[in-house]
């Protein structure tokens, strides 16, 4: 009898210990996005750009070239074509640039579409100022039509000097569909 007590004990225990455990880890697992980007933002590595306007540059560093690379994706579902118009681009840190997308809805409905930029290297996000990007508005866009969504930027003439091409990526997103109105 004693001997069964003993065993209902361990094993009540050995249940409790791992419903602590569970717990812990789903904690865990829900601090970590947040430690995640606490990480990121102390060590710059997480290739995010500002979305606020930056002012332009007043100095250009002409002794040097960085290659800027543009690139595009669509999240699935939304029907949109949206490219670069200029895939590389060779400019000197501190001088203003102006490029484009185009997007294109080839749906049958009204849209809107957010743009969602990184950079990599990661570290060189930092750096790469948006003076006016579409990024940082929503783009309603209209069925079967397209429009040229304007970026200006620079690099910032303290990019790191190994750093000598980066490349800016936009996710274009659906960030609200509506009928379309006769």
């Amino acid at each position: 009898m004693a001997e069964q007590e003993q065993q209902t004990q361990n094993t009540g225990r050995s249940a409790a210990k791992l419903a602590g455990l569970a717990v812990l880890m789903f904690g865990f697992a829900f601090a970590l996005v947040p430690l995640y980007d606490v990480f990121c933002d102390i060590t710059g590595i997480n290739g995010k750009t500002s979305d606020v306007a930056a002012t332009e540059s007043n100095q250009v560093d002409f002794s040097r070239t960085v290659t800027v690379e543009f690139v595009a994706y669509i999240n699935p579902g939304l029907g949109w074509d949206f490219v670069p118009e200029v895939k590389k681009l060779t400019v000197h840190p501190g001088e203003t640039r102006t490029i484009a997308y185009r997007a294109t809805n080839n749906t049958s409905i009204n849209s809107i579409g957010q743009a969602v930029p990184s950079v990599t290297p990661g570290l060189a996000a930092q750096y790469l100022n948006k003076i006016e990007c579409f990024c940082f508005n929503r783009q309603p866009l209209e069925a079967g039509k397209d429009a040229e969504l304007p970026l200006v930027f620079y690099v910032d003439p303290e990019l790191p000097e190994d750093i000598s091409t980066l490349t800016l990526a936009y996710t274009l997103f659906s960030a609200k569909t509506e009928p379309v109105t006769q």
